[in-house]
């Protein structure tokens, strides 16, 4: 698979992933620090770590607020915008250093390389 198509991949796995969670859980998602909670803009719990109070099980909550769907789709459109420049040069990740954004996309797609 080319980079372009690894890159548009990744965009439409997120796009998918982030309406489903939208529909569910619609952004922006905040902590309640109160309940060890994160909850979306319509006050519904998106993550429940109310049961601990042990820190190491509320660490990701934070981390878990800011990557809402709306992030997703930002990050989805970034990775369009790279397609396009790479079908116009394929070699341009390799020199200016996008092969991190690659090794993102292969990540969304689950792969590890």
């Amino acid at each position: 698979m080319s980079a372009a198509a690894e890159l548009r991949a990744a965009a439409e796995r997120l796009r998918e992933l982030a309406e489903d969670a939208h529909r569910a859980s619609p952004a922006p998602w905040v902590v309640d620090p109160d309940w060890n909670l994160v909850r979306c803009a319509d006050r519904m719990v998106v993550v429940d770590r109310s049961g601990t109070d042990h820190p190491a099980e509320r660490a990701d909550l934070a981390y878990i607020a800011v990557m809402h769907p709306g992030v997703a789709l930002a990050l989805a459109a970034v990775f369009e915008v790279w397609a396009r420049m790479v079908d116009m040069d394929p070699d341009l990740l390799h020199r200016i250093g996008g092969e991190e954004t690659l090794a993102v996309a292969r990540a969304i797609g689950g792969e590890t390389r």
